[in-house]
Protein backbone atom coordinates (compact mmCIF):
# COMPACT_ATOMS: atom_id res chain seq x y z
CA UNK A 1 0.00 0.00 0.00
CA UNK A 2 1.01 3.31 -0.77
CA UNK A 3 -0.45 6.95 0.37
CA UNK A 4 0.97 10.13 -1.16
CA UNK A 5 0.74 13.81 0.13
CA UNK A 6 1.51 16.14 -1.65
CA UNK A 7 2.34 19.97 -0.52
CA UNK A 8 2.79 23.20 -2.08
CA UNK A 9 1.82 26.45 -3.03
CA UNK A 10 -1.77 26.32 -3.68
CA UNK A 11 -1.25 28.04 -6.89
CA UNK A 12 1.27 26.29 -8.30
CA UNK A 13 -0.62 22.80 -7.16
CA UNK A 14 -4.21 23.48 -8.17
CA UNK A 15 -2.47 24.22 -11.82
CA UNK A 16 -0.62 21.22 -12.03
CA UNK A 17 -2.40 18.46 -9.59
CA UNK A 18 -3.92 15.95 -12.27
CA UNK A 19 -0.62 16.07 -14.22
CA UNK A 20 1.44 15.92 -10.85
CA UNK A 21 -1.06 12.71 -9.63
CA UNK A 22 -0.72 11.25 -13.28
CA UNK A 23 3.36 11.83 -13.40
CA UNK A 24 4.09 10.78 -9.72
CA UNK A 25 1.74 7.57 -10.05
CA UNK A 26 3.79 6.59 -13.21
CA UNK A 27 6.80 6.94 -11.58
CA UNK A 28 5.13 4.51 -8.47
CA UNK A 29 3.75 1.87 -10.73
CA UNK A 30 7.16 1.37 -12.65
CA UNK A 31 9.75 1.13 -9.47
CA UNK A 32 7.45 -0.89 -7.04
CA UNK A 33 5.36 -2.45 -9.61
CA UNK A 34 2.56 -1.30 -8.29
CA UNK A 35 -1.37 -1.97 -9.69
CA UNK A 36 -2.27 0.64 -12.31
CA UNK A 37 -5.18 0.99 -10.66
CA UNK A 38 -4.66 1.87 -6.87
CA UNK A 39 -3.91 5.48 -6.46
CA UNK A 40 -4.49 7.41 -3.28
CA UNK A 41 -2.70 10.69 -3.40
CA UNK A 42 -3.44 14.07 -1.26
CA UNK A 43 -2.69 17.32 -2.30
CA UNK A 44 -2.15 20.12 0.18
CA UNK A 45 -2.13 23.22 -1.22
CA UNK A 46 -0.77 26.12 0.94
CA UNK A 47 -1.06 29.85 1.19
CA UNK A 48 2.00 32.00 0.94
CA UNK A 49 1.89 33.18 4.53
CA UNK A 50 1.39 29.03 5.61
CA UNK A 51 4.42 27.32 4.15
CA UNK A 52 7.82 28.58 4.66
CA UNK A 53 10.89 26.73 2.65
CA UNK A 54 14.48 27.42 2.26
CA UNK A 55 16.05 29.87 0.26
CA UNK A 56 17.25 29.24 -3.53
CA UNK A 57 13.41 27.38 -3.88
CA UNK A 58 10.64 28.67 -6.18
CA UNK A 59 7.16 29.17 -5.84
CA UNK A 60 6.87 25.65 -7.57
CA UNK A 61 8.46 24.42 -3.80
CA UNK A 62 6.74 21.08 -3.41
CA UNK A 63 7.39 18.08 -0.62
CA UNK A 64 6.27 14.86 -1.88
CA UNK A 65 5.67 12.32 1.39
CA UNK A 66 4.95 8.49 0.50
CA UNK A 67 3.68 6.30 3.12
CA UNK A 68 3.63 2.37 2.65
CA UNK A 69 4.67 -1.06 4.11
CA UNK A 70 7.89 -1.85 4.46
CA UNK A 71 9.86 -4.47 2.28
CA UNK A 72 10.97 -2.76 -0.96
CA UNK A 73 14.32 -2.62 -1.34
CA UNK A 74 16.90 0.41 -0.87
CA UNK A 75 17.06 0.58 -4.99
CA UNK A 76 13.77 0.24 -5.46
CA UNK A 77 13.02 3.02 -3.33
CA UNK A 78 15.86 5.12 -4.99
CA UNK A 79 14.76 4.79 -8.26
CA UNK A 80 10.96 5.60 -7.08
CA UNK A 81 12.74 9.06 -6.23
CA UNK A 82 15.24 9.54 -9.06
CA UNK A 83 12.11 8.78 -11.57
CA UNK A 84 9.67 11.26 -9.36
CA UNK A 85 12.66 14.40 -9.83
CA UNK A 86 13.18 13.17 -13.61
CA UNK A 87 9.54 12.96 -14.44
CA UNK A 88 8.26 16.53 -12.91
CA UNK A 89 11.28 18.33 -14.25
CA UNK A 90 10.70 16.85 -18.24
CA UNK A 91 6.26 17.29 -17.59
CA UNK A 92 5.54 19.78 -15.47
CA UNK A 93 8.93 21.71 -15.48
CA UNK A 94 9.66 21.54 -11.94
CA UNK A 95 13.44 21.91 -11.16
CA UNK A 96 14.68 18.78 -8.95
CA UNK A 97 16.02 21.64 -6.68
CA UNK A 98 12.48 22.47 -6.43
CA UNK A 99 11.60 18.64 -4.62
CA UNK A 100 11.83 17.20 -2.03
CA UNK A 101 10.84 13.55 -1.33
CA UNK A 102 10.49 11.83 1.71
CA UNK A 103 9.75 7.83 2.20
CA UNK A 104 7.94 6.70 5.01
CA UNK A 105 7.96 2.81 5.84
CA UNK A 106 5.80 1.02 8.65
CA UNK A 107 4.91 -2.57 8.80
CA UNK A 108 2.01 -4.16 7.57
CA UNK A 109 0.70 -4.79 10.96
CA UNK A 110 0.16 -0.68 11.61
CA UNK A 111 -1.89 -0.32 8.52
CA UNK A 112 -5.64 -0.75 8.74
CA UNK A 113 -7.28 -0.76 5.20
CA UNK A 114 -10.61 -1.50 4.13
CA UNK A 115 -11.63 -2.62 7.84
CA UNK A 116 -8.73 -5.65 7.58
CA UNK A 117 -4.81 -5.32 9.22
CA UNK A 118 -2.63 -4.96 6.09
CA UNK A 119 -1.03 -8.24 7.38
CA UNK A 120 -4.26 -10.13 7.10
CA UNK A 121 -5.22 -9.24 3.78
CA UNK A 122 -4.34 -10.42 -0.06
CA UNK A 123 -2.51 -8.48 -1.82
CA UNK A 124 -2.50 -8.35 -6.12
CA UNK A 125 0.81 -7.04 -6.19
CA UNK A 126 3.64 -7.51 -4.33
CA UNK A 127 5.71 -5.77 -1.87
CA UNK A 128 8.83 -7.19 -1.89
CA UNK A 129 10.52 -5.50 -5.08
Amino acid sequence: MAQIKIYGMRAHLDAVKSRMSDAVHTCVVEALRYPPDKRAHRFIGLDPADFYYPPGRSERYTIIEISMFEGRTVEAKKALIRLIFAKLEHELQIAPNDVEITIFETPRHNWGIRGQLGDEMALNYTVDV
